[in-house]
């Protein structure tokens, strides 16, 4: 299985029944294909639905009815439609009960950068960071290095932030990994890697319990 799908269908995992989610760009969206059907939910996108399913099979696509990252999407029964006020008031008043996002870095802390590298071209925050100020909870799906073979999860981050102290979980190919106020703790280990390989490309230090890790 694709790494990016192995990553999507752990985090879909994460998701409890009659909850509100919304999806990021990337990586998150390849969620609703993994949800279970014993797992209704409303996924919210911020251009102005609640109610998404996933995205439209080729052939089917309606094209006027487009996520917030430009793709092609269904609707479930009883999906609703507002402008982007609404849309936002309900990010900003916190009715969003878990938010999927990717990530360039995160840090111990649970600080976000996954908007911009200087220098190269960003069409802007966008609403990342109403989305992983305000959701109850925020879950980073990411791969656990850069293109350069570089940690992302660090000690601090080095990018400009899209938020302080907001990521909850972490689920990379390798690993599930929580940040607590003791520091990251290493909930479960992907299936074809090793504790020491999840270390050596983890920058910031791991809290990891004694006993055998779950596999994914």
């Amino acid at each position: 299985m694709p790494y990016k799908e192995k990553i999507a269908r752990r985090a879909a995992r994460e998701i409890v029944a009659g909850q509100v989610i919304n999806l990021g760009i990337g990586i998150p969206t390849l969620i609703p294909n993994y949800i279970s059907d014993d797992k209704p939910v409303l996924i919210h996108s911020e251009n102005g639905i609640l109610g998404m399913g996933p995205r439209s099979e080729p052939g089917k696509e309606d094209r006027n009815l487009i996520d917030a990252g430009g793709n092609y999407v269904s609707l479930i029964g009883g999906a609703s439609f507002f402008d982007s006020a609404l849309s936002f008031a309900l990010v900003r008043g916190g009715r969003l009960d878990l938010t999927f996002l990717g990530a360039l870095e995160v840090s111990e802390r649970g600080d976000l950068a996954n908007w911009i590298i200087p220098g190269k071209f960003s069409p802007g925050i966008g609403g990342g960071m109403e989305l992983a100020q305000k959701s109850k909870r925020l879950i980073i799906t990411s791969t656990h290095t850069n293109r350069n073979g570089r940690p992302k999860i660090l000690r601090k981050c080095t990018l400009p932030l899209t938020a302080k102290n907001c990521v909850n979980t972490i689920i990379t190919e390798l690993a599930v990994i929580d940040v607590t106020s003791d520091g990251l703790v290493l909930r479960e280990i992907a299936e074809g890697t090793d504790l020491d390989e999840v270390i050596q490309k983890t920058e910031a230090p791991l809290i990891i319990p004694h006993r055998e890790l779950p596999r994914f």
